[in-house]
């Protein structure tokens, strides 16, 4: 799903705007994140070591509003008849994922946002760490760190194994 999504991006708009801001943007959007951008940038031919620090970035922005907003920001809008229901659909989801984390704590989120799969990464990480209570002198390490797990890992695929054949 995150190379359709990704290929979508790059063919509305990568004639649109800049390969670097393309993929910048693509990294802040839950779902594509981190993966997304990096698929992008080899889509559109950007050096790796260019990407990797844009993706990045672009990735890591939305951390610090998720870790330190979202639970009082949920919590408001769980007050409302229009918006509890999908706060609590999204707490659920992310809760689900969160038995790992809930047992290992900072190597369990250092590998829920490091193993690329769909449904993983630095935004659904940071919720998990945020509705958990993990404090964030723990979460934003454990964050990062993930982050350059898959950057290496998605790298090697898309911009080694699969780079070559693109």
């Amino acid at each position: 799903m995150t190379n359709s999504l990704a290929q979508w991006f790059v063919t509305n708009l990568g004639d649109t705007i800049s390969p670097l801001m393309l993929i910048f943007l693509i990294s802040m959007v839950p779902i594509l994140e981190l993966r997304g951008g990096l698929i992008a940038a080899s889509l559109l031919h950007v050096d790796m070591w260019t990407a990797i620090p844009v993706c990045i970035i672009g990735n890591l922005i939305p951390v610090p509003f998720i870790l330190l907003l979202v639970t009082k920001v949920f919590d408001l809008l769980k007050r409302t008849k229009t918006f509890r229901p999908m706060v609590e659909r999204l707490e659920n989801r992310a809760l689900k994922k969160s038995d790992r984390i809930r047992q290992f704590e900072f190597w369990g989120l250092v590998l829920f946002v490091g193993v690329p799969l769909p449904g993983t990464g630095a935004w659904t990480g940071s919720l998990i760490a945020a509705l958990l209570g993990i404090r964030n002198r723990k979460a934003v390490p454990a964050i990062l760190l993930g982050l350059f797990m898959a950057t290496f890992i998605i790298c090697v695929i898309f911009y080694g194994m699969l780079g070559k054949v693109w």
